[in-house]
């Protein structure tokens, strides 16, 4: 009998319990990168240790890296606790990389409105290589696709589907097509649905208790919101070009400072993010390239023929800095970015450059270099030495060829210490 108290009273706490766990709640509205990867990590590492009933992702992304998608897919099958991965809001995504992610969570929900698929990765056109390694990222993504949805008992076909024809389909769809568990047009809604259910976790199985459990909204940390932004290609592209133009500044008018200081921290900014980016090192090299045409061409009569090049060099460069190779969503520089970059760095070496090349050749108007080529008069007469007047001042001079009578006009031919060098002045 008393056995039998007991075993009910350690039931009856046990389920309290499970009922007082909280269900934490991220939100992923950003491209999948390397800083995205690091936040799920951490987010379910902290889940686990606050004894959570279970992590509920609010996913909508358009893609990304597929380094980082394996990471965070790799997360989602060995997580220690129960991941949701819930699309939503309304007209939200999960394209893409985010199809990974949605068929490797424990559970799959969309919210009315919504969208998943569109999974084949994308990469350069044109070409017999292209189309080989197009070929074989696409096989490669189709098998880890397949081994995801054999694992979470998810509609294999339509999900290699996704990756070869970029399939994309609405929740409804999904839904009916087993690729997801269930639609909910709220989280508190999607709690209840599957408070009950069992799902496996390490081969244990555990039972939900989501119902009535306390929701916890988990917001992204200040690091990984500038990792996030940093992860952007076109920050990374601007970031770079700052500070090429901060450290050629601060080298053609040295003692400026501020510019040399900003563009130090541009380029290490903008290397931390290639190096969270697929760079094309090819892009980057043309980059480099264009700006030494650039600089040549202030150095060098060449009738525009350089800053042509450079300008040419600069966009070709741009456009291949990104190697969409390596992501399932197109990852490049925009446009937008690239245009107006190129056309302010043609006039920033042309006009910003060009004056402190041409401030640092122009002839010097003051002090003893200010003097040669300057007129005066001779005061005595210059046998060969004597005093001569210039610009109102008496100067030691010499004559560098024939005697100059007192009152003659002479030039300055150059200057030694504080004697000037002159000569008889043809009038």
């Amino acid at each position: 009998m008393r056995s039998s108290i007991a075993l009910c009273i350690a039931v009856l706490a046990a389920s309290l319990i499970a009922h007082a766990q909280p269900v934490q709640v991220i939100t992923l509205d950003a491209t999948i990168n390397p800083a995205t990867a690091d936040f799920i990590h951490r987010s379910i590492e902290r889940a686990a240790e606050d004894g959570a009933q279970c992590l509920v992702i609010r996913l909508n992304t358009p893609g990304g890296l597929l380094k980082s998608t394996r990471i965070i897919v790799s997360d989602l099958l060995t997580a220690p606790l129960p991941v949701v991965v819930y699309v939503s809001p309304s007209g939200a995504q999960a394209a893409s990389a985010g199809t990974f992610i949605a068929l490797a969570a424990h559970i799959a929900a969309m919210a009315l409105g919504t969208n998943i698929g569109a999974a084949h990765p994308v990469g350069m056109e044109g070409g017999e290589k292209d189309s080989i390694m197009n070929e074989k990222a696409t096989n490669d993504a189709a098998a880890f696709i397949r081994s995801i949805s054999e694992k979470r008992h998810r509609n294999v076909r339509w999900a290699e589907e996704a990756v070869r024809k970029s399939f994309s389909i609405t929740e409804t769809e999904a839904l009916k097509d087993s690729v997801i568990d269930l639609v909910a047009p709220t989280v508190q809604v999607l709690l209840k649905e599957i408070d009950g259910k069992t799902v496996t976790v390490h081969e244990q199985e555990r039972t939900l208790h989501t119902a009535d459990a306390a929701i916890v909204e988990i917001e992204m940390g200040w690091k990984h919101r500038i990792l996030n932004i940093l992860s952007d290609p076109n920050i990374a592209y601007i970031f770079f070009l700052l500070g090429v133009y901060g450290l050629l500044f601060e080298l053609y008018n040295p003692g400026s400072v501020l510019p040399g200081v900003v563009g130090a921290i541009s380029l290490i900014l903008a290397f931390y993010s290639m190096h969270t980016l697929p760079v094309n090192y090819a892009g980057l090299a043309l980059i480099i390239v264009g700006i030494i045409l650039f600089v040549l061409e202030l150095k060098i009569t060449s009738y525009g023929l350089l800053t042509v090049g450079g300008a040419i060099s600069l966009l070709l460069g741009s456009i291949m800095l990104i190697n969409s190779d390596s992501a399932l969503e197109f990852v490049a520089i925009s446009w937008s970015v690239i245009i107006p970059s190129v056309v302010v760095t043609v006039l920033f070496f042309v006009f910003a450059i060009g004056m402190g090349i041409r401030a640092q050749l122009r002839t010097p108007v003051t002090g003893t270099e200010g003097l040669v080529g300057e007129t005066g008069n001779a005061l005595q007469t210059l046998a060969p030495t004597g005093q001569v007047r210039v610009h109102g001042e008496i100067w030691n001079a010499t004559t560098s060829g024939s005697t100059v009578p007192a009152g003659s006009a002479i030039e300055v031919v150059r200057v030694e210490k504080l004697l000037l060098i002159v000569r008889p002045h043809s009038q």
